[in-house]
C-alpha cells in the first residue's frame, strides 16, 4: 500500500513539474486569427457569426505542441453576427446575459497529437456561469519562419457546443414542427501564433 502510495505521488509531481517547465510564449497574431460559429436557423439554413475581440495565450516548448497549454477569453460583448439587434438579442437575458457573464473562457487541458496534423483538444469550457470539459477536433499545421525572421505556428480547432449543457435554451416553436434554433452550435477557430 505504501509502495502503490509513493508512486503515485511521483507520477503526480512529474506531471506537475513536467507542466511547470514549459517556458516558450506563443503571442497571438489578432490580424490572422478568428473565432467563428454557426447554428441551425428555421431547420433549413444556419445563421453565422464571429467574436470581434479575444486572447490567446499559448505556452509550449515542444515543435510538435503536444505539452501545449493555453487558454482563450472572449469578452461576449464582442459578438458580431451582422446585425445589430439579433446582437443585443444574444448578450441580453435571453442568451448569454452577458451583465452576470461577461466572458467565455477556455482552458485546454490536453492537447494530444492523433496522427499527422490531427489532435484532440480537451478543454474546460465555461460560458454562462457553468463550466464542462469537452473535446474538440484540432488541426496543428506546424511551424515556419516568415519573411521578418519571426517563428509562426498554425492551428485550426472546431467542434460542436451543446448550448443546452450551458442552460442556453432559449427557442421558439415553428408552425410547421421543429423550432427556431438549432441546439448545437459548430465552432470554427483559426489561430496564427509568433513565438516569444
Amino acid at each position: 500500500m505504501k509502495k502503490h502510495f509513493i508512486l503515485v505521488l511521483l507520477i503526480t509531481l512529474a506531471s506537475v513539474f513536467n507542466a511547470l517547465a514549459q517556458t516558450q510564449v506563443w503571442k497571438l497574431d489578432k490580424s490572422h486569427s478568428s473565432i467563428g460559429f454557426a447554428i441551425d436557423h428555421m431547420v433549413i439554413s444556419e445563421t453565422k457569426g464571429e467574436f470581434d475581440d479575444f486572447t490567446l495565450n499559448v505556452l509550449a516548448d515542444k515543435p510538435d505542441f503536444t505539452d501545449a497549454k493555453f487558454d482563450v477569453n472572449i469578452p461576449v460583448q464582442s459578438i458580431n453576427t451582422k446585425d445589430k439587434k439579433r446582437d443585443e438579442h444574444l448578450v441580453g437575458p435571453d442568451f448569454f446575459d452577458a451583465a452576470k457573464y461577461p466572458n467565455i473562457v477556455i482552458k485546454g487541458v490536453q492537447f494530444k497529437k492523433v496522427s499527422g496534423k490531427k489532435y484532440k483538444a480537451i478543454v474546460d469550457f465555461a460560458m454562462h456561469g457553468i463550466t464542462k470539459r469537452v473535446q474538440l477536433d484540432a488541426v496543428f499545421n506546424g511551424i515556419v519562419k516568415d519573411p521578418w525572421g519571426n517563428t509562426r505556428a498554425g492551428l485550426l480547432i472546431s467542434g460542436e457546443i451543446d448550448r443546452y449543457l450551458f442552460d442556453l435554451k432559449y427557442n421558439s416553436a415553428l408552425e410547421a414542427g421543429g423550432v427556431a434554433l438549432g441546439q448545437m452550435v459548430r465552432i470554427s477557430c483559426s489561430f496564427e501564433l509568433i513565438k516569444g
